[in-house]
């Protein structure tokens, strides 16, 4: 089974040598996590816009047009976006039990005092 972050990135970046050599290979290759490596970089993502437009490819036709059309170069890490936290979101998500989206509708119409009791009530001695 091919890796992704040590063998198929890398040859679609990089080396562009074949990595999906079997049947198991090209089940464990996930479009949405390479499309998403390829979106961080500039000139690549275009292609994985493109790659995104057309989901119903089969995996060895998305990875042999990105072996074949992204120019091999050495391209900087960057890291991935994640979403940051917010603690009085969280505070008031654990104390109410309410979604993320509901959350942050409450903390619309809560003041700073009422988000101070609930961070009070809800802390666990971290």
């Amino acid at each position: 089974m091919a890796d992704l972050f040590k063998e198929i990135l890398p040859s679609i970046l990089q080396t562009k040598e074949y990595a999906l050599l079997t049947d198991q290979d090209e089940k464990s290759y996930s479009s949405f996590m390479v499309n998403r490596a390829l979106s961080y970089h500039r000139d690549t993502v275009l292609y994985a816009n493109e790659m995104n437009r057309y989901t119903a490819l089969d995996n060895k036709l998305k990875y042999d047009f990105l072996i074949n059309i992204v120019r091999a170069s050495k391209r900087p890490y960057s890291k991935w976006y994640k979403k940051a936290q917010n603690s009085d979101l969280s505070a008031v998500k654990e104390y109410y039990g309410y979604s993320d989206a509901k959350a942050a509708e409450a903390l619309k119409i809560l003041t700073d005092d009422q988000i101070t009791e609930i961070k009070k009530q809800v802390y666990k001695g971290d």
